[in-house]
């Protein structure tokens, strides 16, 4: 009669921890569900913290004095952007070279260069396909050419003077690693001596490729 206490009791005991332990050898063994991404899904929808563009720049200037003696630049631009965490705000920096030659029909040519820095901002989150965003930076502009040479106004900054880009732009991004900026629109302000206004309102429009890194 004892013996068969024994067993009865023993068998008891084992059997529930055998039905954990072939339960817990099951779930480790099971794929995850389809409704739970894995961790490594998770880190690859999450946008990368730096990024290098480059690209075409075409710039509506009207450098000459008065009010819209407007022609064409062309050129190009590189921009650095280092996202601040999770915020959705990215540190940018961004040079952008445009030149034009027989400017507004008076046989001058003229080169641009600016260098500006500043804050972009774009919707936080899981990294989305379709990727606007819209930068305001300051810094400086720069003049050559014959057409910021005496006699000319230009001449008296043409060394250096303040700018400002703001504006902003899309990016359609092809994986992970790589986006292409279909558009960007910014005004780029400048301030040199031009004898009248003393203030030139460009628009500057581009396009380029993104790299995330």
């Amino acid at each position: 009669m004892r013996s068969r206490i024994k067993t009865t009791l023993a068998m008891v005991l084992v059997i529930p921890i055998a039905g954990v332990s072939v339960r817990s050898a099951l779930a480790q063994a099971a794929p995850p569900s389809a409704g739970a991404p894995s961790a490594q899904a998770a880190g690859d929808s999450k946008p990368l913290p730096f990024e290098i563009e480059g690209g075409y720049t075409y710039l509506m200037a009207n450098e000459p004095p008065g009010s819209c003696n407007c022609f064409g630049m062309q050129g190009g631009n590189g921009t650095f952007a280092w996202a601040i965490k999770d915020s959705g705000f990215a540190a940018v920096g961004d040079v952008v070279v445009v030149n034009a030659s027989a400017i507004a029909g008076t046989g001058y040519d003229l080169t641009v260069v600016a260098v500006t820095g500043g804050l972009r901002y774009r919707l936080p989150g899981k990294k989305m396909r379709i990727q606007p965003y819209g930068q305001a930076l300051f810094g400086v502009a720069h003049l050559s050419g014959t057409g910021a040479q005496y006699p000319n106004p230009e001449a008296r900054n043409a060394g250096a003077a303040f700018a400002m880009n703001a504006g902003g732009g899309v990016d359609v991004a092809v994986n992970r690693r790589f986006s292409v900026r279909i558009v960007e629109a910014d005004l780029l302000l400048t301030n040199f001596d031009n004898l009248a206004s003393g203030r030139q309102y460009n628009l500057r429009l581009g396009v380029g490729a993104v790299f995330h890194f």
